[in-house]
């Protein structure tokens, strides 16, 4: 037993779990916010009422929940974790029938003081419910093919209810999330070997059916790939996004055009500059030394989280961190490959530095679980 944990038994319990709160990831988290609040200003040219201000007091909301969520047990979120997947499917349904459209899609519902996405609710609900089935199951039968097809069948589910909408970027989200979990609990590596070559026949099939009357792909989605393969063919069209976002990445150089001296996001070349293609905005002004920072903050974040599990006994807590930690890092990885051309434009959000309200705040709540699971781990006698 460590002197801090020595003589932090002789303070209150409420006081003794602030204590062993994970300080440093904390401080990660607003400062990756931090970085958020400066470009969302810059975009809006200066305008803090416009995108920073409402951002700011949605972080500071999802501070305050993470904190909340901190404090309790982790016992109770492993005994809810069904709940809440049942909660966020539920969620998945109501959009079907009383979500609002916007940009072409079908994915938020409208609380009246903020619009919620619930496929964002989806994504940390899956990693509860893996993480509490796998504490549940004996690990002997973890990669029996019966008890391997119902976290299959969990994963399925959202995703499905996701692709409907259509939101093809937080669906691969989903299964790849999900499927992480599945890895880390240690199922074997034949059936992520029989995924990838299903992956591989699917991909053939999706190309295969354009054009025909089993189209598996909206026509956007296929305007995607083609501009992602080649942008050129349609420069101010469906390229169009991609080829502003290159120029924004390529005229930031070393250092960057300085803050709010971005042309391409002060004279709106760059479409969703405050929300999906943010981070080109960050290298334009701050160019590679500006993204690589950032870079830096959320791998500090993976790490912190990473160290967390390692040092958790609890098979659900480890699971849990695990799963949380590579949500967020599907969340830059996409979007970062997504604004550079390395992958297809699937509107993934960069996380706590996009402008939104529901990615923040289910990444704070994720994160206060991360804490919860943190602070409540056992210490010594």
């Amino acid at each position: 037993m460590s002197y801090l944990e020595y003589n932090v038994k002789t303070v209150p319990t409420g006081v003794r779990k602030v204590l062993f709160l994970n300080w440093p990831l904390i401080l990660l988290l607003c400062a990756v916010a931090s970085v958020g609040f400066l470009m969302l200003y810059s975009v809006a040219g200066g305008d803090p009422g416009r995108w920073t201000e409402p951002q700011m007091m949605r972080f500071g909301l999802g501070l305050t929940a993470m904190f909340v969520i901190a404090m309790v047990p982790i016992w109770f979120w492993r005994n809810i974790s069904a709940l809440a997947y049942l909660f966020s499917l539920a969620l998945l349904l109501a959009v079907e029938f009383f979500g609002t459209v916007g940009m072409g899609a079908q994915r938020w519902i409208d609380l009246g003081f903020m619009r919620l996405q619930p496929s964002e609710v989806a994504k940390i609900s899956l990693v509860m419910v893996l993480a509490a089935y796998y504490d549940w199951l004996d690990p002997k039968k973890v990669s029996h093919p019966f008890w391997v097809l119902v976290p299959v069948f969990l994963i399925l589910i959202p995703t499905g209810l996701v692709v409907i909408q259509p939101d093809l970027g937080t669906s691969i989200l989903l299964v790849a999330g999900g499927g992480i979990v599945m890895f880390c609990a240690g199922v074997s590596w034949w059936y992520f070997g029989t995924v990838i070559a299903a992956g591989v026949g699917l991909v053939s099939a999706v190309f295969s059916s354009r054009g025909t009357e089993w189209q598996l792909l909206k026509d956007y989605q296929f305007r995607r790939i083609d501009t992602f393969l080649d942008p050129s063919q349609d420069p101010l069209g469906a390229g169009y996004h991609i080829t502003q976002s290159k120029i924004a990445l390529g005229s930031g150089g070393f250092s960057g055009r300085g803050f709010m001296q971005g042309t391409q996001s002060r004279l709106n070349f760059l479409p969703e500059k405050h929300t999906d293609f943010i981070f080109t905005t960050l290298a334009e002004e701050f160019g590679f030394l500006g993204a690589f920072s950032l870079l830096v903050l959320y791998a500090l974040v993976i790490f912190f989280c990473v160290t967390s599990a390692i040092a958790s006994k609890d098979r659900y807590s480890q699971l849990l961190i695990y799963g949380i930690a590579a949500t967020f890092f599907l969340y830059f990885a996409v979007n970062m490959s997504m604004v550079m051309g390395l992958a297809p434009v699937v509107g993934v959000p960069l996380p706590l530095v996009s402008y939104g309200g529901s990615a923040m705040l289910v990444l704070m709540a994720a994160f206060g679980l991360v804490q919860s699971a943190h602070v409540h781990r056992p210490r010594g006698r």
